[in-house]
């Protein structure tokens, strides 16, 4: 079974052609997939795809799905925020950052945050807020013309959505700064080698495998992967005595749900678990 919903606000390109969403919304096999949809304009990052960020972001934490699929329709995956808006606004650029901000940064945090995997599927350049939009996956699966650049301090702007905080997450303080900072193009497979990536893809290979890894996930026991999600991203935010207590409450957690007995009853009776869906609104922890 599948179901799709459209999301306001929409965008055409002429009064013959029907207006289309922004983002796209979708649920099939357990995986909510999250689809940008500016293709024409690289997937850039304006108010209205903002505001249709948030409201798929919301769609997909109180839907029940096993785990999240990020993708975007064009040769691009997300250029950043839309300079075009930037430059109409430039008089008020302080007000329109505001406005955008208040809405994807609780979106983001939101997404980044849910306590079940989340799959990105990057089919071409990342730059911005697109490093964003990226890496802000658990797992994060690459094409071959996936290409990163920061772009930021290029415009005069320091990063946002997260950028800086995935970035050096993965690639290391020192790795992302030299990103940010020197604005220079890394390859698919340089982001490979320093972590920002974690598989390279063909082309037309690169959303099916990005798939077919999400629905393995949403068929797992997504209560065990959403403590493994939280204790891994959480690991360099305190000492080992206080980490031990943590997965302690975590296994504890996961042995009193119906997820792990029937995890461990599947095991002895040496047949695949069917593990019960768990609903994606359950809390979520805080970035620090």
């Amino acid at each position: 079974m599948s179901a799709a919903a459209a999301v306001v606000p929409h965008e055409s390109k002429g009064k013959a052609m029907p207006a289309q969403p922004l983002v796209q919304w979708s649920v099939e096999d357990g995986v909510g997939h999250i689809v940008l949809n500016r293709p024409d304009a690289a997937n850039a990052l304006n108010t209205a795809c903002a505001h249709a960020i948030g409201e798929v972001v919301e769609q997909a934490s109180r839907a029940q799905v096993g785990a999240i699929l990020l993708s975007a329709n064009g040769k691009q995956f997300c250029a950043g925020g839309d300079i075009n808006e930037f430059v109409e606004r430039r008089d008020d650029l302080d007000a329109l950052v505001t406005a955008m901000l208040d809405v994807l940064h609780p979106a983001m945090h939101k997404l980044a945050t849910l306590p079940l995997p989340v799959v990105s599927a990057v089919q071409g350049p990342i730059g911005g807020a697109g490093i964003a939009m990226a890496l802000c996956a658990d797992l994060v699966l690459a094409s071959p013309a996936m290409k990163l650049r920061g772009g930021y301090s290029a415009i005069g702007l320091s990063p946002d959505l997260g950028a800086s905080y995935h970035l050096a997450r993965r690639a290391g303080s020192a790795r992302a700064k030299n990103i940010l900072m020197t604005n220079r193009t890394l390859s698919a497979e340089q982001c490979l080698a320093w972590g920002i990536v974690d598989e390279i893809h063909a082309a037309d290979a690169l959303l099916p495998a990005a798939r077919a890894l999400a629905v393995q996930l949403a068929r797992g026991a997504t209560g065990a992967l959403g403590g493994i999600k939280q204790l891994c991203d959480s690991a360099q935010d305190h000492d080992l005595h206080t980490h031990l207590d943590l997965e302690r409450d975590a296994l504890l957690r996961c042995a009193r749900s119906e997820q792990g007995r029937e995890g461990v009853s599947a095991f002895v009776e040496k047949r695949t678990p069917n593990f019960p869906v768990r609903r994606t609104d359950a809390p979520t922890r805080s970035l620090p």
